[in-house]
């Protein structure tokens, strides 16, 4: 007999099938993220990310078009963080607030 842990006996599997990890994150509102803010320079440029928003792609998609335009620079998404170029982490933040964000005061 070969025991390793396992329980092969019977015909019941246990199937359950696991949520889709995308489609739990469109459940996220905009005051459970907590948002981390870091600055780089890349080429000599210096580019700010803004990050881990657990949302859909097309959410993200949505609040870089806001910052975008509001800001007036360019950006992309990289998995869940935003970089947006340029040193603009108080405009970021006095954006995302009026548009109903909130963040943790120092």
């Amino acid at each position: 007999m070969f025991e390793m842990g396992a329980n092969l006996q019977g015909d019941s599997w246990e199937t359950k099938k696991l949520k889709d990890p995308k489609k739990s994150f469109s459940k996220i509102t905009k005051n459970e993220h907590q948002l981390v803010f870091t600055f780089e320079k890349r080429r000599g440029k210096p580019v700010t990310l803004v990050g881990r928003f657990f949302m859909s792609d097309k959410e993200k998609k949505e609040v870089l078009k806001l910052l975008k335009s509001k800001l007036g620079c360019g950006g992309t998404v990289k998995d869940e963080w935003l970089e947006i170029q340029g040193d603009k982490k108080e405009k970021i933040i006095e954006t995302l607030e009026s548009d109903g964000w909130k963040f943790r005061k120092k």
